[in-house]
């Protein structure tokens, strides 16, 4: 998840701001999702930032 969150702040996908007082908030969440080989083996993990 820090690897994501890193690679967000590298890219300049977004800016922080401070949220107006007319405005709504957009909530978010992480999905986690395990990646398995042909086998059933672990791979990897992957997390993904969406919005709710």
């Amino acid at each position: 998840m820090q690897e994501k969150l890193n690679q967000f702040k590298r890219n300049q996908v977004w800016e922080l701001v401070n949220g107006l007082s007319n405005h709504p908030i957009i909530g978010t969440k992480w999905i986690f999702r395990n990646k398995l080989d042909k086998h059933g083996i672990l791979i990897r993990n992957k997390a993904r930032l969406v919005v709710k």
